[in-house]
């Protein structure tokens, strides 16, 4: 029974070994199923997370803004600019005082001396080197520029363009890329004694750091150390979140590893000084320490002192909490901090400690480079670049953008603007103006300053553009040049008819019967009088009898592109422009009959200094040259006896101004064209809500033109006839010939053959009847009248 009882426990034991065994080796090889597919899950995971990271740290990594950069000034003795506006200069271009002149973009001023340390600069025709150079002004100006080193005078020198402003990608992000041989000595070490020690030595992630970080929190009762390494930091900022979840640390550390297996330290570390982010610039984010470097200090990287590469890398850790500008006791201290850990790893000595802490932070004030300063004209600029470049392509590449606009220039336009615009709504009956100035180089149609409305918004409605607005008087120019260029028929002492005259409609609606501005009638005039005094109704005669479609053809040939209707109302400017198109008409004017396109961009290099594209000087003759000089010289007497002659209150009357006033109906649009020997301006005033304004072309824009002109304009026009052009003394009163004995006789132009050939008797002025016979046209157009 015993036996039998051992031989049941036995076998029962062996049962339940067997069983025993067999669920060990159930659950081992579940374990080791669940840890292959875990292995397979955490492999497929890596190379993706491989691919990911290869596709983008191999491809193009950041997107680069392009730079727009006004025109350069140029230097030069007797340039008459004053020392303030050239430390203005200097503060545009962010150089900062230094009376070591220690690195590139630095100054002091001694009296009305300068001595200016010049940043080397790549222009569209050549790089530039950095100069040291002393700048002396006088009462006039410029009287000296002296090169220190060479102790010898500088004929002339451009200085580096101001940046106006930046095209971003979607994401605003700003950095100034740099190799890692660029980089100051000081700064990696910096990095390496600050952030990541075991940089050189570790896989990605440190446990060396971690351990490290967990002490010194735990003796502090707080954070104080992190233990993200410098890979983790690239990873975190080049392809992460800024999250804080146990999820993405575990995924940041897995692609550390990654990046680490695939690229070089020196690799990942030139990636990560250009990566990091450092601070914001308004609504633009500064990345990597070559565009940080420039933010805080106005200095490239290089030029940068340790106390300020030791900011630079304190910044690291937080550019909020740690921002000079608003927190500068907080950075100072973690400044302090950078350079007691460098001194601590060996890469600095205690003197040079000492000394770097005890300097101030010396930041530079912000001036927001990422601002797009003149919002009007970077707009123009955009338009005109993408005809030949796609958008990502100009926010992305890095482009460099170099501009014809002139920032003295545009600086007092503005302030012209802003200052008489409240001028003239204290002193007339005009409210809630609005207004488009463009100002043109005479002799080659570059832009040098243009606003877009009274204020300069970064965004909004592009007046100077796209506001469509009927011209006014502005088109008799072209009306009366159309004519001259019939010699046979129509000279500067050509008698007209200012008397009424009536269109008749052929549609049975009523007839249209324009009227002169001042609601009189003149008589027989000459043709310059007619044009100097603008009148309405002379000026629809010379329009109807050569015809409406010839002034258009004129009109398209001085550069307006936009549809035209043939209606004769044209002829006293029921035609809609902008204000560019007027400049383009006129631009034509103030070139002799050339047309010369308005252009806004010189050049535009690649992000390695390639040129890419330039604009050349572009000329052709479209009207006849001796045409246009009659044209010219009738709008001189404009300025001189007609609507334009309150500019020579401010003018001497020798300046030979050119110009044009234009008004519409009801007042709703004050216009003027106009040139100096330097420079063509274009002004028009009015509402957005289209509602009369109460000004006159002369009572508005002209004194907008004026006080502009006035501060920019160094120059009298002086205008060169054609070989054909023949100057004739003529009796203004008989248009005939006049000889030695007339006393009244003057000199006008006219075109070879065209002249009067009977001399005048030099009698008494011949009578302009008031009588009106009215003539009658049928053509149908819409009622207008203009100034």
């Amino acid at each position: 029974m015993a036996d039998k009882k051992r031989k049941l426990s036995s076998r029962y034991n062996k049962t339940r070994k067997i069983l025993k065994k067999r669920s060990s080796h159930w659950f081992r090889n579940s374990f080791l199923l669940l840890l292959a597919g875990c292995m397979v899950v955490l492999f497929s995971y890596l190379k993706y997370l491989d691919y990911n990271l290869r596709e983008q740290f191999e491809g193009k990594r950041w997107a680069i803004p392009a730079r727009v950069y006004a025109t350069p000034m140029e230097l030069y003795a007797g340039h008459n600019l004053s020392a303030e506006k050239f430390e203005e200069l200097l503060g545009m271009l962010h150089y900062r005082k230094d009376a070591r002149l220690s690195a590139d973009g630095t100054y002091i001023r001694q009296g009305s001396d300068f001595n200016v340390k010049t940043r080397k600069f790549t222009f569209p025709e050549q790089q530039q080197p950095s100069l040291l150079m002393q700048v002396s002004f006088g009462n006039a100006g410029i009287t000296a520029i002296t090169d220190v080193n060479e102790n010898k005078d500088i004929p002339i020198i451009r200085m580096d363009p101001v940046q106006i402003g930046s095209f971003y990608p979607k994401i605003k992000e700003d950095r100034i890329l740099i190799k890692l041989e660029e980089a100051p000595d000081y700064l990696i070490k910096g990095l390496l004694a600050s952030e990541d020690r075991d940089f050189y030595h570790h896989f990605g992630v440190s446990p060396r750091g971690i351990i490290r970080a967990l002490l010194a929190n735990y003796r502090a009762g707080g954070a104080v150390q992190g233990a993200s390494t410098i890979t983790q930091q690239l990873i975190k900022n080049f392809y992460l979140s800024s999250e804080r979840s146990l999820e993405r640390k575990v995924k940041e550390a897995l692609m550390a590893l990654v990046l680490e297996y695939r690229y070089s330290k020196d690799e990942i570390l030139e990636a990560y000084l250009n990566e990091i982010y450092l601070g914001q610039d308004g609504g633009s984010a500064v990345h990597g320490f070559g565009l940080a470097s420039e933010f805080y200090f106005g200095s490239e990287l290089k030029d940068c002192s340790l106390d300020q590469v030791a900011l630079l890398v304190a910044m690291v850790r937080g550019p909020s909490i740690y921002d000079p500008r608003h927190f500068p006791d907080r950075a100072l201290q973690r400044r302090n901090l950078v350079l007691e850990e460098m001194e601590k790893e060996g890469y600095i000595t205690a003197a040079q400690g000492i000394a770097a802490s005890a300097k101030p932070l010396g930041v530079i004030p912000n001036a927001h480079r990422s601002t797009n300063i003149y919002p009007g004209f970077l707009e123009l600029v955009r338009r005109q670049l993408t005809q030949e470049y796609h958008e990502d392509d100009l926010t992305s590449e890095g482009l460099k953008i170099f501009t014809t606009l002139d920032t003295q220039i545009q600086e007092t336009l503005e302030k012209t603007v802003t200052q008489k615009l409240k001028q003239l709504e204290k002193t007339t009956v005009a409210k809630n103006l609005e207004s488009a100035v463009v100002v043109t180089h005479r002799d080659s149609g570059e832009i040098a300053a243009m606003t877009s409305g009274r204020q300069n918004l970064p965004a909004g409605f592009n007046r100077a553009l796209d506001a469509v607005r009927p011209i006014g008087s502005l088109i008799k120019p072209v009306v009366y040049l159309t004519a001259l260029e019939y010699p046979e028929k129509y000279n500067i002492t050509t008698p007209i008819s200012d008397r009424a005259i009536a269109v008749e409609s052929k549609d049975g609606g009523p007839d249209w019967s324009p009227k002169n501005y001042d609601h009189k009638e003149h008589g027989t005039v000459p043709l310059h009088k007619a044009l100097a005094k603008s009148y309405n109704l002379a000026a629809v005669r010379v329009g109807m009898d050569i015809g409406v479609a010839r002034t258009v053809k004129t009109l398209r040939s001085m550069g307006v592109t936009r549809d035209i209707d043939l209606f004769p109302s044209l002829l006293l400017g029921a035609v809609s422009l902008t204000p560019m198109d007027v400049t383009q008409v006129y631009q034509t004017l103030a070139g002799d009959g050339f047309s010369t396109p308005i252009k806004a961009i010189r050049a535009v290099l690649s992000a390695n200094g390639e040129r890419l594209q330039s604009y050349p000087f572009v000329v052709k003759q479209v009207v006849d040259p001796a045409a246009t000089f009659i044209t010219n010289t009738i709008l001189q007497e404009v300025m001189l006896e007609g609507t334009g002659h309150s500019a020579y209150k401010t003018f001497p009357k020798d300046y030979g101004l050119v110009g044009k006033t234009g008004t519409t109906n009801d007042a709703k649009d004050s216009w003027f064209a106009g040139y100096t020997g330097d420079y063509l301006s274009v002004v028009w005033l009015g509402r957005d809500d289209n509602k009369p304004i109460g000004l006159t072309g002369g009572e508005g824009a002209l004194q907008v033109w004026i006080s502009l002109m006035k501060q920019i304009s160094t120059q009298p026009v002086v205008l060169l006839p054609p070989d054909n052009i023949k100057m004739v003394r003529v009796d203004p009163y008989s248009g005939l010939l006049a000889n030695n004995a007339c006393g009244g006789g003057k000199q006008y132009p006219y075109i070879e053959g065209s002249e009067p050939k009977v001399y005048s008797s030099c009698g008494q002025p011949k009578e302009e009847s008031e009588d009106s016979e009215e003539e009658t046209f049928a053509i149908p157009l819409p009622n207008l009248f203009s100034e």
